[in-house]
């Protein structure tokens, strides 16, 4: 004869609950991470109806005025810019892989052509060939 197993708790537990709680925290977190905002300059870019998409790089040389030139976030002046792109340089003489040296160059519409052209200047005698100069595009253009 079979007894019947009165008094037996089951030892199920209901996952949907936990997983509906784990996939709301990670949508929390999805969101709120971009919505993190970063000081910044605020730049006027000149505009240009025949701008291309290119690749960005690690490194960033923004030129507002004489007084305020940055490569990446570090206030240079034009000496103090070819200084750190020669020991940048330097560093990168070291890599088993050469690859061309990319740049993009920010600056804002009010520079002055001269002051351009000696930061331009600065790159190429440091061996930088791929120099990209940011724009706006033009709305509607391709």
């Amino acid at each position: 004869m079979r007894r019947a197993h009165r008094g037996r708790l089951s030892a199920n537990i209901d996952m949907v609950p936990m997983i509906d709680v784990i996939f709301q925290l990670i949508l929390f977190f999805m969101v709120s991470t971009t919505l993190i905002v970063t000081p910044g300059i605020n730049l006027m870019f000149p505009v240009s109806s025949t701008s291309e998409k290119v690749a960005m790089t690690k490194m960033v040389v923004t030129v507002l005025s004489r007084d305020e030139i940055y490569l990446n976030r570090e206030n240079v002046d034009i000496p103090k810019l070819t200084a750190r792109l020669a020991e940048i340089s330097k560093q990168d003489e070291k890599e088993p892989i050469k690859i061309q040296k990319t740049i993009v160059v920010e600056a804002d519409k009010s520079v002055q052509y001269d002051l351009l052209i000696e930061v331009l200047d600065a790159l190429r005698k440091n061996g930088y060939k791929g120099i990209n100069l940011r724009t706006r595009s033009v709305p509607g253009a391709k």
